[in-house]
C-alpha cells in the first residue's frame, strides 16, 4: 500500500468514525468532522499532511 492509498484510507475512516460518533455519541462531535474536513482542504493548498508524514515514518512507500 502506498502512502496516497495509507492517507484515502485513513481520511475516509476518519470521516465515517466522526459521523458514527456525532450521531450515537454526541452532537459536538461534529466539530471533529470539520477539523478533518478542514485538514483534507490545507493539504491539497499545501501539501503538507499530517497523516503521509506519519505513514512515511512508519514505512509506508511512496507512490
Amino acid at each position: 500500500m502506498t502512502i496516497n492509498q495509507a492517507v484515502t484510507a485513513f481520511a475516509g475512516f476518519m470521516v465515517l468514525l466522526s459521523l458514527v460518533l456525532t450521531y450515537w455519541v454526541h452532537p459536538a462531535f461534529v466539530w471533529f468532522t470539520v477539523f478533518i474536513s478542514i485538514n483534507l482542504i490545507q493539504s491539497a493548498f499545501t501539501g503538507m499532511c499530517p497523516a503521509a508524514y506519519i505513514f512515511r515514518k512508519i514505512g509506508f512507500k511512496a507512490a
